[in-house]
């Protein structure tokens, strides 16, 4: 069983980069991939406290669904943010990972560096070509 999961979504570069940085350090991720498999309410609750964002800094608010639910309004509870991420789990944004050395919502992909157990085993570029990590495992 792996210490590492990340709530993911393969459809999405950012995750796809998180995803690759977990195993380039030589890690075998827990992977769920969230919109087929979402949170229960208790572990949704549990990954926003345990990130430190509140309910909305975990929100996908660039998502089309976000404006249409309204979901910008002020006046909106976290009980009805948290209900719009259960009924609709693509507002749940991504990638989050979970290490023992903390939960993160990795935007940018490389903030995962900062809580995995193990360095980089070598150089890591994104997909778009930007490099993260040089031959050495360091950020670059």
């Amino acid at each position: 069983m792996s210490d590492i999961t990340i709530y993911h979504n393969p459809r999405c570069g950012t995750s796809r980069n998180t995803l690759a940085m977990i195993r380039n350090s030589g890690a075998e991720p827990a992977v769920i991939e969230y919109l087929k498999t979402p949170p229960s309410r208790e572990q949704l609750v549990a990954l926003i406290a345990a990130a430190g964002l509140g309910v909305r800094g975990i929100m996908r608010a660039k998502e089309a669904m976000f404006s249409e639910l309204g979901l910008a309004d002020p006046a909106k509870t976290d009980g009805e943010l948290i209900e719009a991420m259960m009924t609709h789990p693509i507002l749940i944004n991504r990638p989050i990972v979970v290490t023992p050395l903390g939960t993160r919502l990795c935007r940018p992909s490389e903030l995962v560096l900062d809580i995995l157990p193990q360095p980089q085993r070598g150089a890591f570029t994104k997909e778009d070509g930007e490099k993260v990590v040089d031959a050495e495992g360091r950020r670059v």
